[in-house]
């Protein structure tokens, strides 16, 4: 396999699996397409490792710790496979922070190890990890370095994980994991069971409606990103948001009842959505 064969496998990737939010769209500059692609395979790579497969817990911490060891060995130059070679070109040439992908990968061991979380500060510390990395890289791929940009950029990301676990509710749980507070859930009398018999039941439509309206306002404080952003990744950044927030409309749109549908963004969503990124 050649260097130019693993990033166009890297760009296949981002079109072949589903996200709320656009990977390695034509609003990304061609020259850094295949940076973003090269990222985006390490962390799907990683979340693979995690989540899919039939394997025990232990064992998905052996690949994911082998991993993070082949992560340090080609930072140092030493490449197992041209997907490693393409990834320390990246991070090289582009003046990434290295650290960001240990943080994804911190992220993704707890996520074979953790199953719940008992406050809401519990799991921003979670997204601290587990998303904001990749917001922050972006952000370095196109020469952005501010403390403030990156701040409202956590927003964002932030405010994407969660809106992710909203919608992925019921496979999380079948997973052993559940992504909202204990506390919160108990303020709201909803216990586990309801996971497990699917009830769509009004507490649990409270607490979500309570959820959902703490997210829309973290996107909304994300936006302060856009003044630093310019061009084609202004449109990307606001294409992205409204990818979020067209996942909580939609799951209020079908009263909060994620249980039994998991609400997706279809081609028309995508394309409505980059129309309305053009609208200031």
């Amino acid at each position: 396999m050649k260097k130019e064969s693993a990033s166009k496998q890297a760009i296949n990737l981002t079109k072949n699996h589903y996200e709320n939010f656009p990977v390695a769209s034509f609003l990304i500059p061609r020259q850094l397409r295949k940076d973003v692609a090269i990222i985006y395979w390490f962390a799907r790579t990683a979340d693979d490792f995690a989540d899919e497969g039939n394997f025990l817990p232990e064992e998905r911490l052996e690949k994911l710790n082998d991993f993070e060891n082949r992560l340090t060995e080609l930072l140092k130059g030493n490449y197992k496979d041209d997907f490693e070679a393409a990834l320390n070109k990246t991070i090289k040439e582009r003046n990434l922070t290295p650290e960001y992908f240990y943080d994804l990968l911190k992220a993704f061991k707890q996520d074979v190890i953790k199953k719940s979380y008992s406050n809401f500060e519990e799991l921003l510390e979670y997204c601290k990890y587990s998303a904001n990395p990749v917001g922050r890289l972006i952000l370095e791929l196109n020469n952005i370095n501010s403390d403030e940009a990156f701040s409202y950029s956590d927003k964002i990301c932030t405010a994407l994980q969660l809106t992710n676990f909203y919608q992925d509710l019921k496979i999380d749980y079948q997973k052993g994991r559940i992504y909202l507070p204990e506390d919160e859930m108990a303020k709201f009398m909803i216990e586990k069971k309801v996971f497990e018999l699917r009830e769509n039941s009004l507490n649990l439509n409270e607490l979500l409606k309570f959820n959902i309206d703490r997210t829309r306002k973290m996107f909304a404080k994300g936006r302060g990103l856009l003044k630093f952003l310019n061009g084609r990744l202004k449109y990307e950044i606001k294409w992205t948001i409204l990818g979020g927030e067209e996942i909580l409309r939609k799951i209020e749109k079908n009263n909060y009842n994620v249980l039994i549908e998991r609400p997706k963004l279809n081609k028309f969503d995508f394309m409505k959505l980059l129309i309305f990124s053009f609208n200031d």
